[in-house]
């Protein structure tokens, strides 16, 4: 489903992607492990062209993706739940769900994604009016994958 094939990648004259290589297939979870520093955040956002490549490539289902603006990434059904429970904090909690579903236009399954969230995590629910900014370190991260479950990801990555 997705392939990684020595990916580089350099922040100014610092190399942070050596030639990483590695395969997702369907239906799997990989995990990325390694010391602080080591790349694996970096790797996350490159899949999500939130970084510049500097050469190798990203391919998801035979497609080459990576240079894609991250929108349309996103469209193909990858999602990043970010490092540090990024949620926006001037927002409801039901509102920084929505947003997860920006991309979509079906109102009706847009609903019935909120409420599935909602079972997942019925503590938003009692919350979905409440500042995110206001929500525990926990319910924060809850949002945070909640709101990455409302695009429909087909891959869902984790910071």
């Amino acid at each position: 489903m997705l392939k990684i094939e020595n990916l580089k990648v350099a922040y100014g004259g610092i190399e942070a992607l050596k030639g990483i290589s590695f395969e997702v297939p369907e239906g799997n979870i990989v995990t990325l492990i390694g010391a602080n520093g080591a790349g694996k955040s970096t790797t996350l956002r490159s899949i999500m062209s939130l970084v510049k490549v500097k050469s190798g490539k990203i391919i998801l289902k035979g497609e080459d993706i990576t240079d894609l603006p991250t929108t349309e990434i996103v469209s193909k059904g990858v999602t990043l739940v970010p490092e540090g429970r990024r949620v926006f904090p001037n927002l409801t909690v039901l509102e920084n769900l929505k947003i997860g579903a920006y991309l979509r236009d079906d109102k009706d399954g847009i609903q019935e994604d909120i409420q599935r969230v909602y079972e997942l995590f019925p503590r938003l629910e009692e919350r979905s009016w409440q500042l995110a900014g206001t929500l525990s370190g926990g319910e924060q991260q809850m949002l945070a994958v909640g709101r990455a479950l409302m695009s429909r990801p087909k891959i869902m990555m984790m910071d």
